[in-house]
């Protein structure tokens, strides 16, 4: 399953902190989940205010 960081997004870290494969981007106004994601699914589980979806594909 692929993973988006929505909107939601308050640039808190914690996602870039704990992803094994740095795939977490920092954009002006939240981070992105880059291509090089293995969707351990890490990010969306530290996500305190659940910014991180699973997309389903």
């Amino acid at each position: 399953m692929a993973f988006i960081i929505t909107s939601e997004c308050v640039k808190c870290g914690i996602c870039v902190d704990i992803c094994p494969v740095s795939s977490i981007v920092e954009g002006e106004d939240q981070f992105f989940i880059s291509d090089t994601c293995v969707s351990c699914g890490k990010c969306k589980d530290a996500c305190p205010i659940d910014a991180i979806k699973g997309t389903g594909a």
